[in-house]
């Protein structure tokens, strides 16, 4: 009898497919993979560090720059967590716009995830069509706060600026124009047979072992689990809206790309009754000492000059005590961990990130499968390499 032997090879860190700088070692025994290791680390940036060296405010453009794709859910959450250590309560207007433009950037997410994922496995044109109407949604991110991606828009308190006035009209083209793209989207792919024989059955992940795992959004509920802290732990005034959690049943690629599709589609319903119940009202919350004055008031008012560069400058000291804010991100669970200790920059900050946790999986679902599954298994998972390595 013929002796089996294995080899080692390296996927990345330079692979195209990988989706950013991931380098994973394979023991194969023909096409077989017989262990995967992903191995991370050549992103590393040392944002939780670099945040600690930071004003509360200075803080926050470093939460854009972990998940590029989501950077207003990033926003939200750090803000969530400093306004919980501050005791801060948002206008009711904040809380709805601050709904919309998550949900807008969960759309957007999932739109980059859908055309790399289906460029990974061949099909060029997803990638095209899906960047296509990604460009509503940058369009809005410019519109609000002058930036196409690193916005930074969400701040402790409320809102950088006033909504666009034209803020509705754009949304509302998104919202006329997506589901008619999704129609597409399915034509293309949903019934097709090479996308179905490349996703139906690669990747599986039971519920027992996904809950094992700490996975969470999309990875989580395609294995059928529906757990969403949007409905299991409401931030944002989320419990005024009504929506439905979009869950699988194999734990494998092609329900995790059926299942982000659905999300897409109860995102457009969120958005709706955002728009439709925006109240009127200011777009941050009046808390002097602690929330940025208005620009306009800066311009014009000399109370709110010096207001303003104090706060630049100094900062506000927040109290001594650690909270704990997680959000539902395009991802998963993203959840930041913060430390005041009385002074003007915080003792310590900690990102539970989503990507990270559900890379973790990764050898579940490649071993014993070919080698040819591999880049299905890490685009099903949805990673973005700067919220890996932090």
């Amino acid at each position: 009898m013929a002796e089996s032997k294995t080899l080692n090879i390296n996927m990345g860190p330079q692979h195209p497919s990988t989706h950013g700088v991931l380098r994973v070692e394979l023991e194969v025994d023909g096409e077989t993979i017989v262990r995967a290791k992903p191995i991370i680390g050549y992103l590393h940036t040392g944002i939780e560090k670099t945040m600690e060296s930071k004003l509360y405010y200075k803080a926050l453009p470093c939460t854009d720059r972990m998940d590029y794709l989501a950077p207003m859910s990033n926003n939200l959450g750090y803000c969530l967590a400093v306004e919980k250590l501050l005791d801060i309560d948002v206008p009711e207007k904040v809380k709805y716009a601050r709904v919309c433009l998550a949900e807008l950037t969960r759309i957007g997410s999932h739109l980059v995830w859908l055309g790399t994922h289906a460029l990974d496995l061949g099909a060029m044109s997803m990638l095209l069509y899906a960047f296509r109407e990604r460009e509503l949604i940058i369009d809005i991110y410019e519109a609000c706060g002058g930036q196409r991606m690193m916005t930074s828009y969400i701040r402790i308190g409320g809102l950088a600026h006033d909504l666009p006035p034209d803020f509705n009209a754009r949304v509302q083209k998104v919202l006329k124009v997506i589901p008619q793209r999704l129609q597409e989207y399915e034509t293309l792919l949903t019934r097709n047979q090479i996308f179905i024989n490349r996703t139906k059955g690669v990747a599986v992940i039971s519920a027992e072992d996904a809950i094992n795992w700490s996975l969470s959004g999309p990875m989580l509920r395609g294995s059928g689990v529906k757990h969403d802290l949007r409905k299991a732990n409401p931030y944002s005034g989320y419990e005024k809206f009504d929506f439905d959690i979009a869950f699988g049943t194999n734990g494998d690629a092609y329900d995790r790309y059926l299942l982000r599709l659905e999300e897409i589609r109860q995102s457009l319903r969120i958005i709706k009754q955002s728009l439709d119940g925006m109240p009127s009202g200011p777009y941050r919350a009046h808390v002097p000492g602690v929330v940025l004055p208005p620009k306009e008031d800066v311009l014009h008012k000399m109370e709110s000059m010096i207001f303003h560069f104090k706060l630049v400058t100094e900062g506000f000291k927040a109290p001594v005590g650690s909270v704990y804010q997680a959000i539902e991100s395009p991802k998963g669970e993203i959840g930041f961990y913060i430390t005041g200790d009385g002074t003007p920059i915080p003792r310590r900050v900690r990102v539970r990130p989503p990507s990270f946790i559900n890379l973790a999986c990764l050898p579940a679902l490649c071993e014993g499968r070919l080698l040819s599954d591999v880049v299905c298994s890490i685009g099903s998972i949805d990673i973005v390499l700067g919220e890996v390595d932090r």
